[in-house]
């Protein structure tokens, strides 16, 4: 009853309780004989799904529709209630109730316009034949300082999501939270997420609501082999679950994929410890001190990259008696990354020669620009316009024409740079901010794309990246 229906945005109960609202502004315009009776029932179906909806989870966008099932309240009840006389009160003139009932109305569609706006996200179902599992692991580095704080002890810890392969799992399987662990890390990092880009937290509630496709610590497939193992960095402000959609899809065909959490600069991280680390990083506005900055931050989170790789060739090697040991296959690794973590994705090839493929999701290129890139590299982007960086694809092109491998560079028709990663699946879609592609189609465009190349790359399996949008080839000398 409380579960999203696909297209409308809204849960059953929630249209019993958009539908009584209704009722009870319409009943004031309803013949003598059925207004009671109309009132009544609308009235008791609205106390009954919203008493139910306040102990599972009353959404915000559902506050609109109550204030203006409030308001028309008084005037579909007022008739019914006798006067001293012993008749009922006449109803008011009906070109005073008029403007009345239309802005009671309004409120209350107001209701389902803002849950269409500001979704639960429904997760596409993954293309592949495999079901998929996913776990979270946290990992310290002993080698590396951590350069956020002062603490000349600290050292560099990251926390890391795996989708992988899974055995089929029964119907009805509590599929994995959004955004964490469980419904308290989800609204942590929600409301970070949101202050971040400066809205208010209860926008992106139902985000922290929303469950994946995946299902925690189901047991490995039992079968298909060693999977490949793709590694994943966020956007800047970026956490490792903005990509799930993704994953899920790249580890229902056969991959392993592990995206990290970069503390100090994911908006939240929230430690197996119980502490919360927030975001540090942000723009000074100057722009060369910006990318003297990012720089330093990418260079940090290609670290990162390369760190997690080691765990987990551990991991396949049997270290701490894991589940996936002997299924990782670490000899065809990926790295890949969103915006700054495109970035990190680069730099993370130029200085580990395990990185046998790269993916750079609307990526702009940070730090230093050799050594040449030796890996097969694929480089999504949206259209180039005149509101683009324009140091952009000069700055790209040539990262990609130095490549001692072929590289491509595939321009995804009306993306926008929050297609590459969820957010179409829960931001108003707009498309200056999220493209034209839809809810639907924009994950599975990114995915399809990026699992072309990974087969191909990594797998042997030619595939043809024109079908998703406008390709660049470059070629080595």
């Amino acid at each position: 009853m409380t579960e999203i229906i696909t297209g409308l945005h809204v849960s059953l109960l929630e249209v019993l309780a958009l539908l009584g609202a209704f009722a009870l502004v319409a009943a004031r315009w309803l013949p003598p004989v059925a207004r009671p009776r109309v009132t009544i029932a609308a009235g008791a179906v609205l106390v009954l799904c919203v008493t139910v909806l306040a102990v599972v989870g009353l959404r915000w966008q559902l506050l609109p529709v109550l204030a203006g099932a409030a308001f028309a309240l008084p005037f579909a009840v007022a008739p019914l209630l006798p006067r001293r006389t012993g008749r009922p009160a006449r109803r008011a003139r009906w070109w005073l109730a008029l403007p009345g009932s239309l802005a009671c109305a309004g409120l209350i569609a107001s209701g389902p316009v803002a849950a269409w706006a500001f979704p639960v996200p429904v997760f596409p179902e993954p293309s592949g034949e495999f079901t998929v599992g996913t776990r979270v692991v946290q990992w310290t580095d002993p080698h590396r300082p951590e350069t956020f704080t002062t603490d000349p002890d600290d050292r560099r810890t990251v926390v890391v999501q795996l989708w992988y392969p899974a055995r089929k799992q029964p119907d009805g399987a509590r599929r994995a939270q959004y955004l964490g662990r469980t419904e308290h890390e989800a609204r942590t990092v929600s409301e970070a997420l949101a202050g971040q880009v400066g809205l208010p937290g209860f926008l992106l509630d139902g985000v922290a609501r929303a469950r994946s496709r995946s299902v925690f610590d189901a047991p490995v497939e039992g079968t298909g082999g060693r999977f490949p193992v793709v590694l994943f960095s966020p956007g800047s402000g970026g956490v490792r679950t903005q990509n799930t959609a993704w994953a899920e899809d790249l580890a229902s065909h056969g991959y392993v994929v592990a995206a990290l959490d970069h503390p100090y600069d994911s908006a939240a991280v929230v430690l197996a410890d119980g502490r919360t680390v927030t975001g540090e990083t942000g723009s000074t506005g100057d722009r060369d001190e910006d990318d003297r900055l990012a720089a330093g931050w990418t260079a940090v989170r290609a670290a990162d990259l390369g760190f997690v790789l080691g765990r987990l060739e551990g991991l396949d090697r049997g270290e701490g008696a894991d589940p996936l040991a002997g299924r990782l296959d670490t000899g065809r690794a990926a790295v890949a990354g969103h915006s700054m973590g495109g970035a990190a994705a680069l730099q993370a090839a130029r200085q580990d020669r395990r990185f046998d493929a790269v993916i750079d999701l609307d990526g702009y290129p940070h730090g230093p620009a050799s050594p040449a890139l030796g890996r097969p590299t694929l480089a999504l982007t949206q259209a180039i316009t005149p509101a683009t960086d324009p140091r952009y694809l000069p700055r790209l092109t040539e990262a990609l024409d130095a490549a001692t491998a072929a590289s491509y560079r595939l321009t995804v028709p009306g993306a926008a740079h929050l297609t590459f990663m969820d957010g179409p699946l829960y931001l108003p879609p707009v498309p200056s901010i999220v493209g034209s592609l839809g809810r639907a189609r924009s994950p599975r465009v990114v995915a399809s794309a990026t699992l072309a190349f990974l087969d191909a790359t990594l797998r042997g399996r030619p595939g043809d990246l024109r079908a998703y949008g406008e390709l660049t080839v470059h070629r080595p000398a």
